[in-house]
């Protein structure tokens, strides 16, 4: 079956880059013996729209035009389906290989694969093993939500979605309209970017906290995106790691190091606690939350009741 649909799609591609004019639908039919076998009008149908997106998917420009009689054709022009000599050298190689191999424990890791192969196609070097390690610490992104791949595709295609989003504060999910941005990693924590329909503003999401399946919407981003750069900020806002204040805490001897890690000034205060001055940003309150009773915030008052309304939250249930 996975050979016949290899065959089907390399003769599609072959029609479609050798025509100088669109083919139609029933032109195509008539050219490739697969579509011929076809039981019905409908099974074609389905089979080409698969095909057509296959091969999209694959990396290949297919026009769509509309003749004077309002009939619809499809070509692939060779020219816009056509790249450059790739040329990398072993610095650069070994860059891509690496990056590749950060997605091994993700869904991507056939498409990194594939990406390899093709660079493998158009000249990396021989001697560059991408797959090879380059040190005792090799790079992982655990990808463990489900709604990464769609939210994934919908920043790609630009598309709409829908989702039940459960707040930290809060006992229930919401359902939240977004148009996706891109997806970022903060302290092995996916987060995505994007514009809330709904409050008219842009906000960030942590991936663990969407519950049940991302539902894709018809229709155009109506809120203009910002630059990548911009993107990664905002994010990096949100995730806490950037602060424009202080926070005293409490914190019990021989625990919470990550915040140790963190800490402007340690003080001992005896009876197994000690008092740390770290860095106040957005999202700080649902960090601590995550220490449990080894942390008692002292000040700000803000942030105090932040963390003990999170903990009442979590308590509810």
């Amino acid at each position: 079956m996975a050979i016949a649909k290899a065959e089907r799609l390399m003769n599609l591609a072959l029609c479609l880059l050798g025509t100088r004019r669109p083919l139609s639908k029933r032109e195509l039919r008539g050219s490739i013996e697969a579509y011929l076998e076809a039981n019905s009008d409908d099974s074609f149908n389905r089979m080409f729209e698969r095909d057509k997106d296959d091969l999209r998917e694959l990396g290949l420009v297919i026009e769509t035009v509309e003749n004077l009689d309002g009939e619809v054709g499809y070509l692939a022009r060779r020219d816009s389906n056509h790249l450059p000599p790739v040329t990398l050298d072993a610095e650069e190689a070994a860059a891509l290989g690496v990056a590749a191999k950060v997605w091994q424990q993700a869904r991507l890791a056939g498409a990194a694969s594939g990406a390899l192969q093709k660079l493998r196609a158009a000249g990396m070097p021989e001697d560059v093993n991408p797959y090879e390690s380059h040190g005792a610490l090799e790079p992982r992104i655990p990808v463990h939500e489900t709604a990464f791949e769609p939210l994934m595709l919908a920043c790609r295609d630009r598309r709409p979605v829908v989702f039940d989003y459960r707040k930290a504060t809060a006992a229930r999910p919401e359902t939240r309209h977004v148009e996706p941005w891109a997806l970022e990693c903060w302290r092995g924590h996916w987060y995505l970017a994007g514009w809330d329909r709904d409050r008219g503003a842009e906000r960030v999401f942590r991936l663990s906290r969407i519950t049940g399946k991302v539902r894709s919407r018809a229709g155009k981003f109506t809120a203009e995106i910002p630059d990548v750069v911009t993107v990664r900020e905002t994010v990096a806002g949100w995730a806490g790691e950037i602060t424009d204040r202080t926070a005293l805490i409490r914190l019990r001897t021989e625990a919470g190091y990550p915040l140790r890690a963190k800490a402007a000034r340690v003080r001992e205060l005896g009876d197994g606690w000690d008092e740390l001055e770290i860095p106040y940003g957005h999202g700080l309150d649902a960090w601590l939350v995550e220490f449990g009773p080894d942390v008692v915030v002292l000040e700000p008052a803000e942030l105090r009741a932040d963390v003990v309304d999170r903990l009442r939250a979590v308590a509810k249930g």
